[in-house]
């Protein structure tokens, strides 16, 4: 039987404001070798309990004026890789945690906002990784 405990278990996103996303992607893969698309860079990695399964973090710089991380006004965005996302949103409800928005479910996942006590906010993500395996395309390792 597999550990179903509502928590984090990863990182699965790195988001931030730029000026120019564009510029940002070229500087990132002529300097720093990242392979990119038009959304950032997906990392490949193995999941540690299942070590032939391929998991992925995305990297992706925003437009300084995305309203995609409202009602935060920070610079930055990071999405945990969770497990048992319905659980978990229990969880935080009971702890009083603000929940942004209601869990919205896609082809590769599960995803749902929360803010933290500082006023981030952050993007929890039950993943469906093989979809990305599916896509195939250029992956950062």
């Amino acid at each position: 039987m597999s550990d179903t405990t509502p928590k984090v278990t990863g990182i699965g996103g790195i988001f931030f404001r730029s000026k120019d996303p564009q510029k940002a992607r070229e500087w990132y893969h002529q300097n720093l070798g990242l392979a990119v698309n038009e959304y950032g860079s997906s990392f490949e990695f193995r999941n540690a309990h299942r070590p032939d399964e391929i998991n992925y973090l995305q990297w992706s710089p925003f437009d300084e004026k995305t309203e995609y991380f409202n009602p935060s006004g920070k610079e930055f965005m990071i999405n945990y890789r969770v497990q048992n996302i319905k659980g978990l949103v229990k969880k935080l409800r009971e702890n009083g945690v603000t929940i942004v928005d209601k869990i919205e479910e896609y082809e590769y996942g599960k995803f749902v906002h929360i803010m933290d006590h500082e006023g981030h906010k952050i993007e929890l993500w039950e993943p469906v990784d093989i979809v990305f395996t599916r896509m195939g395309g250029e992956t950062t390792k």
